[in-house]
This record gives C-alpha cells, sequence and structure tokens, in this order.
C-alpha cells in the first residue's frame, strides 16, 4: 500500500493548485485557514507538509510542535514568514514559488514609478472631490533618468528590463552578481554607495535579513541627491520608514512608493500616511490573477514531488534537486554518508575540521548536497538526534566544524573520487570511495591503505606488524569464536612495516573476541566497523 502524506494549507490556494493536489492519491490535505501562531502549533503535529502564504507566522513554538513536518511550501517568494533557522535546525526542507510572481511584482513597481512621478493617485482623489487642480500635480518624466536597482534577482532583472523600455539609464546593485552578468542585462553595476549618489529613482529588490534589514536609512538618505524618488515593493523594514518620513518632510526625497511596510497593516497615525509625497498599496506585488494561479500550482506541484520522489526544488535552505540530479547524485550522497559514518568510528572524540574533496568525474557534482551527506553520516556517530540533509550543515556549523571542499579533474584509479578527512586534536583519518559505472559503492582507501569493498555490513579493521601468520591467527581465532569471514582486503605501507586488515564478517563481533584478536603478538590494534 502506498503511502500517504498529510498536507495542511493554512492560507487560502488557487483552485488550481488545490487540483495539482487532487491529482496525488498519495496527499490527504485539510485547509484551516487563519490561524494564529499558538492555534498552527496546537494542530500541526501530524502533518507531513505545510502549504502557507503571506498570512501564517510559522514560528520556533510550531515548528518544534511539528515532529511528522518534513515540508514547508510558501506561495511566493518571501519566507520572512518562516523561522528559517528553526525549520533547518529539525531538518525541515523550506520551499518556495521565486518564479510565480516575478512578472507581477516587478510590473508592480513599475506601476508604482510612474504613479509617484506623475502623482496620480492625489490627482485622482481630488478630481473626484471636485477639484480640477492641474498646477498642483506637476509631474516629472522617467525618460532618460537613472534608475537605481539594489537587488538584481528575478524581479530586480525584470524591473531593469521594463525601465530600458521606458527609456531609463538603469544602474544596479548586487553583492554577487558580476560586472559581466550585469552588462548582459544592459545594466551598469556599482557600488550601494555609487548607486545612492547617482540614482534618481531607487527601487529596492532585496529579501529581508539581518544585512539589508534599515538598509536605506538615515545614512543612505544623506549620501542620496535631493529630489531622489524611492520605490519598495520588496519587503517592509528593508527601508527605515521614521528616516524616510523625516527625509520627505526635509524635503531631501520627492516620492515614495510603498507596497510594503514593517507592520501590515500600517497604523492609522503611521507618519508616512499622513504625507501627500506617499503612494501606498496594501502589499499588492503578487496580487493578479495570473500570479496567485502559478504560484498556486507552482508550490502544490513542489510539495507533492518531494513528498512522494523526494525531488528538492527551489528550496531556500537545501540545494534544489531535479530528479534528473537526484539520479546521477544519488550514490554519491549514499556513499558520502556511508564514509562519513566511516570516520565518526575512527576518531574517538569530536571533530575539528571537515575536508570533503571530489575528484575525477565527481568533481562536476554539486559538492554542497555531498557535503551535507557526509556530515549526516560523521555526525549521526556523535549525536543523539535525527540528521537530514537540511540540518547537518546547520548543527555542524553551530558545533564549529570547520568544512572545506575541493575539486580535482585529475582522474586516479577510479574515474570519479569521494576522499573526507577528519581532523581532531589528537590527528587526522581520511578515508576514500568511488561509485562504479553501475552504481556499485565501493571503499578504496583508509587512512592510505589500499582497500576495494562495498561499504555494507560489518567489517574488523586490524592494524599489525607485518610479519607471517598474522592471518592464519586471526582466521583461526574468528573460527573457533563461530564468526564467519565474508571478504578480505589487505594492504601494508612497506614490506616489515604496519599492516591493515580489512575482514568482512556476517555480523557483529563481541566484544570478548574483540580482545582475545588484540592478544596475537603482532596486532596493534582491533576495531569493529558497522557500515
Amino acid at each position: 500500500m502506498a503511502q500517504t502524506f498529510r498536507v495542511l494549507l493554512s492560507d487560502p490556494l488557487a483552485p488550481q493548485g488545490i487540483e495539482v493536489l487532487k491529482r496525488h492519491p498519495e496527499l490527504k490535505f485539510e485547509s484551516k485557514t487563519g490561524l494564529k501562531p499558538s492555534e498552527l502549533a496546537a494542530i500541526i503535529g501530524p502533518y507531513d507538509a505545510l502549504l502557507i502564504r503571506s498570512g501564517t507566522k510559522v514560528t520556533r513554538e510550531v515548528i518544534e510542535s511539528a515532529p511528522s513536518l518534513k515540508v514547508i511550501g510558501r506561495a511566493g517568494v518571501g519566507v520572512d514568514n518562516v523561522d528559517l533557522e528553526a525549520a533547518t535546525r529539525r531538518g525541515v526542507v523550506v520551499m518556495n514559488s521565486p518564479l510565480g510572481n516575478s512578472v507581477t511584482t516587478a510590473e508592480h513597481a513599475i506601476a508604482m514609478m510612474m504613479a509617484m512621478a506623475r502623482q496620480i493617485p492625489s490627482a485622482t482623489a481630488a478630481v473626484k472631490a471636485g477639484r480640477w487642480e492641474r498646477t498642483k500635480f506637476m509631474g516629472a518624466e522617467v525618460c532618460n533618468k537613472i534608475l537605481g536597482v539594489v537587488g538584481l534577482g528575478n524581479i530586480g532583472r525584470i524591473v531593469a528590463d521594463r525601465a530600458a523600455g521606458l527609456k531609463m539609464r538603469v544602474i544596479g546593485y548586487d553583492p554577487i552578481v558580476t560586472a559581466e552578468a550585469a552588462a548582459r542585462l544592459g545594466i551598469e553595476l556599482v557600488s550601494l554607495e555609487e548607486l545612492l549618489a547617482r540614482s534618481d529613482f531607487i527601487t529596492v529588490h532585496t529579501p529581508l535579513t539581518d544585512d539589508t534589514r534599515g538598509l536605506i536609512g538615515t545614512d543612505a538618505f544623506a549620501r542620496m541627491k535631493k529630489g531622489v524618488r524611492i520605490i519598495n515593493c520588496a519587503r517592509g523594514g528593508i527601508v527605515d520608514e521614521r528616516a524616510l518620513a523625516d527625509a520627505i518632510i526635509s524635503g531631501h526625497v520627492a516620492g515614495v512608493a510603498l507596497d510594503v511596510f514593517v507592520d501590515e497593516p500600517p497604523p492609522p497615525d503611521h507618519p508616512l500616511l499622513k504625507l501627500d509625497a506617499v503612494v501606498a498599496t496594501p502589499h499588492l506585488g503578487a496580487a493578479t490573477d495570473e500570479a496567485q494561479v502559478q504560484v498556486s500550482i507552482d508550490i502544490a506541484q513542489q510539495v507533492a514531488d518531494f513528498l512522494i520522489r523526494g525531488t528538492i526544488t527551489s528550496a531556500v535552505n537545501i540545494p534544489a534537486l531535479s530528479p534528473q540530479e537526484l539520479e546521477v547524485l544519488g550514490p554519491h550522497l549514499s556513499l558520502g554518508e556511508k564514509l562519513g559514518r566511516l570516520c565518526a568510528q575512527l576518531i574517538s572524540e569530536a571533530p575539528n575540521t571537515l575536508t570533503v574533496a571530489l575528484g575525477g568525474e565527481a568533481s562536476n557534482l554539486k559538492h554542497d548536497a555531498v557535503t551535507a551527506a557526509v556530515l549526516k553520516g560523521l555526525m549521526s556517530g556523535f549525536l543523539d538526534e535525527d540528521l537530514n540533509l537540511v540540518n547537518a550543515p546547520f548543527i555542524a556549523r553551530e558545533r564549529g566544524i570547520r568544512i572545506a571542499e575541493t575539486r580535482s579533474r585529475e582522474v586516479t584509479d577510479f574515474v570519479n573520487t569521494l576522499t573526507i578527512a577528519v581532523t581532531t586534536r589528537s590527528g587526522e583519518h581520511e578515508v576514500s570511495g568511488a561509485v562504479l559505472g553501475n552504481r556499485a559503492l565501493r571503499l578504496t582507501r583508509i587512512d592510505g591503505y589500499r582497500v576495494e569493498s562495498v561499504p555494507e555490513g560489518y567489517f574488523l579493521m586490524l592494524h599489525n606488524r607485518d610479519v607471517p601468520g598474522v592471518v592464519g591467527a586471526i582466521g583461526t581465532m574468528l573460527g573457533q569464536a563461530g564468526i564467519n569471514i565474508a571478504g578480505l582486503e589487505l594492504d601494508r605501507d612497506r614490506v616489515g612495516g604496519t599492516a591493515l586488515s580489512l575482514i568482512e564478517v556476517d555480523g557483529p563481533v563481541p566484544p570478548q573476541v574483540l580482545e582475545k584478536l588484540k592478544t596475537i603478538p603482532a596486532i596493534t590494534s582491533a576495531v569493529l566497523l558497522k557500515l
């Protein structure tokens, strides 16, 4: 019988999104909207997925009350109403639908800019009140003016494209966009300071984070030219509302268009709402029929694909993996987890540093996903908590584990290799593995010793002096204990030096047998590994 998943809709979803959910018999969904965080926390326990819009606040309390929760799907772009740290800590995937409302939000920003520049809302109100005041509502052209776009993501790029059609000169700031990439979009990439100083209009299109909160504040306004106009259709809080009101009152800022506020709805006595220079709308950036339908369809399908097939799309706290990528990456994730689990059994204290090296054809893989799998395996040997690809990197950082990642296209004994090295206060251990052409996994090295074993089941790992008779003595002792040897790998650092024996056995080896093996004169260590 197919597994079923319970899905809760805590905000309204367009009928087309509901139809997507109905097409999957594995999903059992319910709609309970308008819940306060405490009310949501009281009922969230049995649900596997939560679908939200901007109305639901997914607090730490909600996430900690949701032991079955696997995924939160946001029908829209912004996820500032989700406690991402708490979700990641619990291993909950948080997805959004970043493309479904990009055009709609960008068009709204352009519309707001034009309405502000020509004072259309105030002029409309005057006409409807019976006043014909042409000279009072003198506007400003946008043609040949400089538009500064803060944030060149999907929405910011669409705004820049539309502004170019209005014959505006577009400059942009984004810390992770190169000048070459911006130039291909017809945007001159500049520093934030230069953008503030040169722009006639400034529009912000960044997420709300600790780094962007108050980004456009008192210092920023002081750098702007007099008569600048500001548009914010992104998130309330990016523009400091108190500083903005002061800049308007002083005459430094000529006009403002806001679709978002820190508190929504803003209180009636909000200082910005009293100013004629302010054009405001009630968070309408994504409010078109087309956008509502598209984001609903997108997030419903993303959540269904994740629950049923494990596909990760548009996740904000884990690398996105398409079905095709999962098909290729899957064996490497399994190998990474097993190698991490192996290293956890080789060390006796907490790791300080982890290095994950991809070699040969594996160098093309998504490094962060493989590293997450390694961390999951490594830390499972030390932590008594559920670990997955979402929370393993977060918990590693929380515990101060330093992570390094390297790549090399050089092909050695295998066409692809995965090598991990773990350092502790006492030293370092390094293990390697490979994925063969038939997707089979192989363990290929342990601390420099060559082996070739399937990393599955129980292994005895013995270090001994390289002298005659050791293997025979081991076999005799295991035979007397009724332990069957399923496979054997041997290597040594040099003739007469130190040798490693990796012995695959059919089941656990009792502690007394391990202690007895250590009585063989040449053996220096004996441990049981489980992979």
